[in-house]
């Protein structure tokens, strides 16, 4: 072989090998079907559903890059395809992914002009569309010829393998916009707050004209707009103006529940089907804004709502606020924990009734007490500062008196109590029953709205708990009983009887339904929360208001703030059909009672077998334990300067059988427990004690003198 012919022959497998390296370095990957393509598409946001299908909530989820769903070629507007045609690629529909002619004309003047001049004009629909598929290959506008020629090879792929529809519906969707927008139904909806089937001819023409320089000037998106429309550039120019800010980032969701959402969706593309309700949110919106709205936001700014399905546990509406006047918009009101005022009450008058302990029918003082405590010394009052002297557990129920609870309390034990309401589902209280105290009984501990409700559910459902279902995935888990059915029952009758509720709500209150449901509010420490919280044989019903900053409300009560809500919900549930008492347990039974006490007529009072009493009448004296009754602990008596020593005493009184215990001021004896005793004032702190024969204390209090 000649030297030229062996010069011959290297060239060629030169040649032969730089073609085969260049055929490696820019084969185009293998195509996917646009299906497969719209699979993997992740949209930015993700969606919440009610228990229908119906959407409830869209909520952003991925802030690197704003992507709603996929949008074919047929839910956008016709002229958008047509203008981005004769924008971007005149010959689209006749070329096979590269328009030679253009490529050709680009390729002189970067030979003739060098970089000076961008090969982008080159770059069709298809050629655009492979670098958005295959990222890999090169970002759109790239001047080098090996990212241009893997860009026109990969083009070549996808006209083999999709419609050119398919190519435009790809195209649409993956093309970046103004701001964080990609695809074209993100950026209708940041620029126009539209669907992209809504969009007129001049949004269209704007879009189109933002696609080659998406952060482009207000007046050079107008001009290039303009050669679409010709002669539509006055009101596309002042279009182009208003798209001039950042992308607003509006949402298509109806917006009816962004505080579940926020707790349930927390991955891009997710789709979460509820157990809600979206007919029933509504109502619980309306009815909540209604409610803040009269009362005013000076007066009150926050509420909160949820409901319940008795049976199932679903949560049929979930409302954690609405906005309005609101400084804490995005906290959520129905998760959060607030104290829970009065609303224990009905809890702890359950347990007391199903130890046997307590009837509805029993006596309970409603008289001052003072009680004397580690941190020093608790003096329950009512709301009203008013005393009811003797009265029934119902009517101290109904009429949610403090006094009497506080004594129900030292009745059950604070520690047995705050057991039972772990059992409720109150389960992350802060710590025992020594850290609460006896103000548990009046509702010290936070609580959530949730909790709430479901604990009242468990009332209806006569002492059965079971966890509340969010989810419609979610199994149904099976209840548990937590409360003797007769107890719950004999509760459920007592916060329904509106007659026994008279005296501090009303004969005819917010709490009254033309059927039958049960129903309790509280109010917490300075006025901060107002509930209202009730049931009827098929829903529980939990309301709060408040201001979620904690300051407390202005001249808002019980049945002013969260009863009206909870009256309007219950209305809307039972709008076609009324709600019956649930049915009477075995261990039920009525019995005509009589009170030798107190100011309450004869009635029909039910009790748990066992318990029932004709006669409701105090003690006899040797079934009375024997205390002092006065002083009490923690009075403080003063020394008047005006009156003789001498004629300034304390009386001392005891009550049950004390004549075989020892009286004892400050360890010192007094004269025989059961005759008439007056203690002189003397400067100091004194202890009063009552021992029995062995010195075994029985009673004691401590009072002072200044």
């Amino acid at each position: 072989m000649s030297v030229r012919q062996r010069w011959i022959a290297g060239g060629v497998v030169t040649a032969l090998a730089v073609l085969l390296a260049l055929d490696w370095a820019t084969h185009p990957p293998s195509v996917p079907d646009l299906s497969a393509q719209q699979r993997q598409w992740q949209s930015s946001a993700a969606w919440l559903y009610d228990r229908h299908g119906r959407l409830l909530e869209e909520q952003r989820i991925d802030f690197d890059q704003q992507r709603l769903g996929w949008t074919k070629l047929s839910e956008m507007p016709p002229e958008l395809p047509a203008m981005l045609i004769a924008a971007e690629d005149r010959r689209f529909r006749w070329h096979g992914g590269v328009d030679w002619l253009a490529l050709g004309g680009s390729l002189r003047d970067w030979l003739t002009q060098g970089r000076a001049r961008r090969l982008r004009g080159a770059s069709t629909i298809t050629m655009q569309t492979a670098a958005y598929v295959w990222p890999q290959i090169g970002a759109p506008g790239q001047r080098g010829w090996r990212a241009k020629l893997r860009q026109i090879r990969a083009a070549r792929a996808l006209e083999d393998a999709w419609s050119k529809d398919e190519i435009l519906e790809a195209y649409l969707n993956l093309a970046p916009f103004r701001g964080e927008a990609q695809g074209v139904a993100a950026a209708a909806q940041n620029l126009f707050g539209k669907m992209p089937a809504q969009l007129d001819r001049r949004e269209v023409a704007l879009l189109v004209a933002m696609l080659p320089n998406p952060g482009a000037e207000p007046a050079a998106l107008a001009k290039r707009a303009c050669r679409l429309i010709p002669g539509d550039c006055p009101a596309l120019t002042a279009l182009a103006h208003s798209t001039g800010e950042a992308a607003r980032n509006r949402t298509q969701g109806p917006g009816l529940a962004p505080h579940l959402a926020a707790h349930l969706l927390t991955r891009a593309g997710m789709k979460v089907t509820t157990t809600l309700d979206a007919g029933l949110q509504r109502t619980a919106i309306a009815a909540l804004r209604h409610q803040l709205q009269g009362l005013g936001a000076r007066r009150v700014r926050d509420g909160a709502v949820v409901v319940l399905d008795n049976a199932s546990g679903d949560v049929l509406a979930y409302v954690g606020g609405v906005g309005l006047g609101s400084t804490a918009a995005m906290v959520d009101g129905a998760a959060a924990h607030r104290q829970a005022g009065s609303t224990l009450k009905p809890h702890l008058y359950a347990q007391l009734i199903e130890r046997k302990w307590l009837t509805a029918a029993s006596i309970l003082d409603d008289s001052p007490v003072q009680l004397d405590t580690a941190s020093g010394l608790y003096v329950p009052r009512n709301y009203d500062n008013q005393f009811m002297g003797p009265v029934s557990a119902r009517r101290a129920l109904a009429n949610s008196l403090n006094v009497p609870a506080v004594r129900a309390l030292l009745l059950a034990g604070v520690q047995p109590f705050r057991d039972r309401l772990a059992d409720l589902g109150y389960d992350d209280l802060e710590g025992d029953g020594a850290f609460y105290g006896f103000s548990l009984a009046l509702g010290s501990a936070e609580v959530s709205l949730l909790q709430q409700a479901n604990a009242y559910r468990t009332l209806a459902n006569l002492g059965r708990w079971s966890p509340i279902r969010l989810r419609a995935d979610e199994p149904v888990a099976p209840p548990r009983q937590v409360l003797d059915p007769g107890a719950a029952w004999i509760i459920g009758d007592m916060l329904a009887d509106a007659s026994a509720r008279a005296n501090t709500f009303g004969i005819d209150s917010a709490l009254r339904l033309p059927f039958w449901a049960a129903a309790k509010t509280g109010t917490s420490k300075a006025m901060r929360d107002n509930w209202c919280v009730g049931y009827s044989d098929r829903y529980t019903v939990a309301v709060w208001v408040g201001n979620l900053e904690g300051d407390p409300m202005r001249a808002v009560s019980g049945t002013a703030g969260a009863a009206p809500v909870w009256r309007d919900i219950m209305l809307a549930l039972h709008a076609r059909g009324t709600a019956h008492a649930p049915p009477r347990p075995a261990n039920v039974v009525p019995t005509r009672v009589t009170f030798a006490v107190g100011h309450e007529p004869p009635r029909v009072e039910w009790f748990l077998a066992g318990t029932q009493q004709a006669l409701i009448a105090p003690a006899p004296g040797f079934a009375e334990k024997p205390h002092i009754t006065n002083p009490v602990s923690g009075a403080v008596y003063a020394i008047d300067p005006d009156i003789p020593p001498a004629r300034q005493t304390i009386g001392v009184t005891l009550a049950g059988d004390v004549s075989l215990l020892q009286l004892r001021l400050d360890g010192r004896p007094l004269p025989p427990a059961g005759a008439s005793q007056q203690v002189p004032l003397i400067p100091g702190s004194h202890l009063l004690t009552l021992a029995d024969g062995r010195g075994r204390m029985v009673d004691q209090v401590r009072f002072s003198v200044r």
